[in-house]
């Protein structure tokens, strides 16, 4: 899943792609290194980020989805909490939703998703980092935001689950959602993580500029491939499919012509 933020504020990316031209460009070459899903999002999510309206979001990405559209038949994901911007986005060419508050912000964004039958990305988040016991409150709290899609009339085969690395988490927990991927995988739905240039991945290696992160990221998409998750959110795209090809080759025993 390749990332395209067209915003002014993004962390890593903010203000790269505004431009309606310059975002299409971007997303196909994506798709050219190996993205199978463009993720467009409208509005920053960084720390501290400022909220717009619905009617900003979707002026910035409509002629996006409109215009990568004309050119590719990936699948374009719409990163958004907000049921308006989701259904136009729908409207307009796109195919699934990222939801970073799980269809808790927005009581009518499982009305559209069960409208549209699209795959729906609910991502475990809270206002504050505060756990128990941070593994078993984390899966107590997707299994709720599942639970809560479901009785809405969300069927099991559209959700995706993610774990929300990077958001209402510190750096040490960020490590060990990531160390006991595979408590989140038993839950038994596909599972992405986006992990791309973060912060915990600088404090790791000791690189402060978020775009020089790119090893570090790698490194987490073949842990998550090899604990189990199945969707990487990155914007690094060929480095990490490089990646996980070679991961694939590795976790399938050398079936790629070696004998």
């Amino acid at each position: 899943m390749g990332i395209l933020n067209v915003t002014p504020d993004s962390f890593s990316d903010g203000g790269d792609f505004r431009g309606k031209e310059q975002a299409i460009e971007q997303a196909l070459k994506m798709v050219e290194e190996g993205a199978d899903i463009i993720d467009i999002g409208g509005e920053s999510t960084r720390p501290g980020h400022e909220k717009i309206s619905a009617d900003e979001e979707q002026k910035r990405i409509l002629p996006v989805i409109e215009g990568i559209r004309k050119y590719s038949d990936c699948v374009i994901s719409i990163d958004t909490y907000k049921s308006s911007t989701l259904e136009k986005a729908l409207e307009a060419g796109g195919d699934m939703a990222n939801d970073i508050w799980g269809m808790m912000k927005d009581e009518k964004m499982a009305d559209i998703v069960v409208k549209h039958r699209c795959p729906v990305v609910l991502m475990h988040n809270k206002d504050n980092n505060h756990y128990d016991n941070l593994m078993e409150d984390m899966v107590m709290e997707l299994q709720k935001i599942i639970d809560d899609a479901l009785n809405q009339g969300v069927k099991r085969d559209q959700i995706i689950i993610d774990p929300g690395i990077g958001f209402a988490l510190s750096y040490e927990k960020d490590l060990k959602v990531l160390e006991k991927l595979d408590e989140i995988v038993a839950l038994d739905y596909p599972l992405l993580i986006g992990t791309s240039r973060k912060r915990f991945i600088g404090r790791a290696t000791k690189v402060d500029i978020a775009k020089d992160r790119v090893i570090g990221t790698c490194a987490t998409t073949v842990w998550g491939r090899m604990k189990g998750a199945s969707i990487f959110r990155v914007h690094d795209v060929r480095a990490n499919k490089e990646a996980l090809d070679m991961v694939e080759a590795i976790m399938k025993g050398g079936q790629y012509g070696s004998n």
